[in-house]
């Protein structure tokens, strides 16, 4: 029993880890390609934010996959596993990202990607909702990582009026920084909802009901988008964006879709790591890929790499390090308390 439990426990960790990758790669390259689009010449808000959660049908895939293989071993198993209810949550919180979706997309258009990265406060909001909504408990370990990864960003800020691309006006540039905070306020109280859901769910929650729940959500976000899109006639000058761009219509399309897939990546990590740990331990993973990705757009933007942005990076590699020393010092006690008369492993896997 012992060694079946520590296996299970050990598989959880991998999948975690597995997640937390998903969430770099969608928060260390999503900003950069992004950002990509605006600077060769895309302009459109509405269509920028729908490519954010437009690649939902890649999730279809490994749905039909767990699907048959539910059905080659269970008689009258179910396409999708979900309830009404977890369907109506998972929905309601669609539409919250695709309006936070949107109101990234329009930050991004006006700020620089190091500026941008001030979304990095999304995981203050993040920490506030999750006290507030989901009652998470604070160890001095996550408070003081929060405070670090929070500072982090405020140093980002400093000198952020400096970088503020050529020709654009103060109300202009304002604005993207206004909406951008805005754009993770939202995005915080939607990935707490999240975690809500499964919490509240009245059924089994399975990482194959994660994965349907992303599905619905994306759907709701891209269908909240082409909504917008509809109404600002997006549609109507794709194509002629497409051969304005600067650097050729191929790549033009070559970018959408690279958003689309990317994005969708972040997407699935998130809430894999909501479901394996907590909101608040997916907003400290993503806060760590920020200042990664400034450096990287020093590299491939030119962007002007100041002391700040030297700072900003060790204070959030402080930050995380001292997250994941206090999960293992957390668990090693837990375990202790935890184990049977016999030596028995109980403990799940936790964060702090």
């Amino acid at each position: 029993m012992e060694v079946q439990t520590a296996a299970a426990v050990t598989e959880e960790n991998i999948f975690l880890a597995m997640n937390c990758l998903l969430i770099a790669i969608g928060n260390i390259g999503g900003p950069l390609i992004v950002r990509l689009y605006f600077l060769h010449g895309g302009k459109r808000i509405w269509f920028s934010g729908c490519l954010q959660t437009a690649g939902w049908p890649i999730m279809l895939i490994p749905l039909l996959l767990s699907y048959t293989r539910r059905r080659s071993t269970t008689t009258g198993a179910k396409l999708f596993l979900m309830n009404l209810r977890v369907f109506s949550e998972a929905a309601a919180v669609g539409v919250l990202f695709g309006l936070s979706s949107y109101l990234y997309s329009y930050g991004m258009a006006k700020l620089p990607v190091s500026t941008a990265l001030l979304s990095a406060m999304q995981l203050v909001f993040m920490a506030v909702f999750a006290f507030l909504v989901v009652n998470q408990k604070f160890t001095a370990y996550s408070i003081n990582t929060v405070v670090l990864l929070t500072a982090g960003a405020v140093v980002l800020g400093l000198h952020a009026s400096s970088e503020r691309p050529e020709g654009e006006s103060d109300n202009e540039y304002w604005s993207g920084f206004v909406t951008m905070v805005t754009a993770s306020a939202l995005y915080g109280f939607s990935i707490t909802l999240v975690e809500l859901t499964y919490k509240k769910a009245k059924q089994g929650v399975t990482y194959n009901l994660v994965m349907e729940i992303q599905l619905v959500m994306c759907f709701f976000a891209t269908a909240f988008c082409i909504v917008g899109m509809l109404i600002n006639n997006d549609f109507q000058v794709i194509q002629r964006e497409a051969r304005e761009f600067e650097v050729g219509a191929k790549k033009y399309y070559l970018v959408v879709v690279c958003i689309a897939i990317i994005r969708q990546c972040t997407f699935l990590g998130v809430v894999g790591v909501v479901f394996y740990s907590s909101s608040l331990f997916s907003g400290i993973t993503t806060a760590l890929c920020l200042p990664i990705t400034q450096l990287l757009a020093v590299i491939f933007f030119n962007e002007k790499f100041q002391e700040e942005k030297g700072i900003s990076l060790f204070l959030s590699l402080w930050g995380f390090i001292s997250y994941l020393s206090g999960g293992i010092k957390c668990k090693h006690i837990k375990m202790k308390k935890n184990n049977g008369p016999d030596g028995e492993l109980t403990i799940p896997i936790d964060t702090p």
